[in-house]
């Protein structure tokens, strides 16, 4: 099913509220390995069709392979943010019954060295999910100012000693260019002393990841796209990995970030209520999963219907 690398979670869960019987337009908006590609398309109905992007190389490789395979699979190379462009060059916005997203860093970046996400092996300081655009980790931390990086740190990373971590990584490149993951590890080390048997790197790693990305503004995006990408009734179903995202999501979907109509005015013309019908309470990770794959533990799915 999945690459031996990488363990999709909640992948029963995630396909299953995608309700595939009932459409025939579906997108996964991270392809990753393509663990929830492949079990989409174990369900999907013969008529029906699958969208899936992702801006990793190496995941494109796995995903045009894919697609050679299953006529009903049509893979973009692209960020999620891309997406309602890439239906609406189609001319399906207002089509899609399911949308799956699945956020974070794949197993397979983690645990490769030279892509630079990780802290466990020394690698060069990258950090970037397409590697042939943008600006690398070592790149943005050559530049950034102080006050930015530790608010990154801060913000991105829940890092309550952010602004001693910026200050030495400041005073450590005024010396010298920080090339490697082992390098910022061990600037990071000399700061945050940890008890919990967690490497004190992971936080300040993890909000430079998010910064390099730019993560949470592609899922701002997504979300405000997502009423015109979906139909009538479609879903959307995303499973994330940070607090940040997670909270993005739940106010999303309660409507704290869609405009509303000032109390006692008519609904001015040409702008319609939106609403969307989200499930009660998030899905975690069950305890057979948490057993099998460990990285599951921080995962939380949420879904909303589209409703009119």
């Amino acid at each position: 099913m999945n690459s031996p690398q990488h363990v999709s979670v909640l992948l029963e869960e995630a396909v299953a509220a995608m309700e595939l019987s009932r459409g025939r337009l579906f997108v996964d908006g991270t392809f990753g390995r393509g663990g929830h590609t492949r079990k989409i398309l174990e369900g999907l109905p013969d008529n029906a069709q699958l969208i899936t992007v992702d801006r990793d190389p190496e995941a494109a490789l796995v995903a045009e392979a894919l697609c050679l395979k299953d006529s009903r699979l049509f893979f973009y190379r692209r960020n999620f943010s891309e997406l309602k462009a890439i239906l609406d060059k189609r001319g399906l916005l207002g089509q899609v019954d399911g949308l799956l997203l699945d956020l974070g860093v794949s197993s397979p970046q983690l645990d490769d060295a030279q892509r630079g996400f990780s802290f466990r092996n020394d690698g060069p300081l990258d950090m970037r999910m397409d590697p042939q655009s943008g600006e690398s980790a070592r790149e943005w931390l050559s530049h950034v100012d102080e006050t930015d990086l530790a608010n990154v740190i801060y913000k991105f990373g829940d890092e309550r000693l952010s602004r001693r971590i910026a200050r030495r990584i400041v005073e450590v490149r005024d010396q010298q260019a920080i090339e490697t993951t082992s390098q910022l590890a061990s600037i990071v080390a000399k700061v945050v002393k940890r008890s919990d048997g967690k490497h004190p790197a992971t936080r300040t790693f993890q909000a430079i990841r998010i910064a390099v990305n730019g993560e949470l503004e592609a899922l701002d995006t997504l979300l405000k796209d997502a009423w015109d990408i979906l139909s009538d009734d479609g879903r959307l179903v995303i499973v994330s990995f940070h607090s940040l995202e997670d909270r993005l999501v739940k106010q999303f979907f309660r409507g704290d970030s869609v405009q509303k109509q000032p109390r006692r005015l008519p609904m001015p013309t040409g702008i319609e209520e939106r609403k969307w019908r989200a499930s009660r309470k998030a899905v975690k990770a069950s305890d057979a999963e948490l057993l099998a794959n460990p990285r599951a533990r921080s995962a939380v799915m949420r879904v909303a219907e589209k409703q009119q």
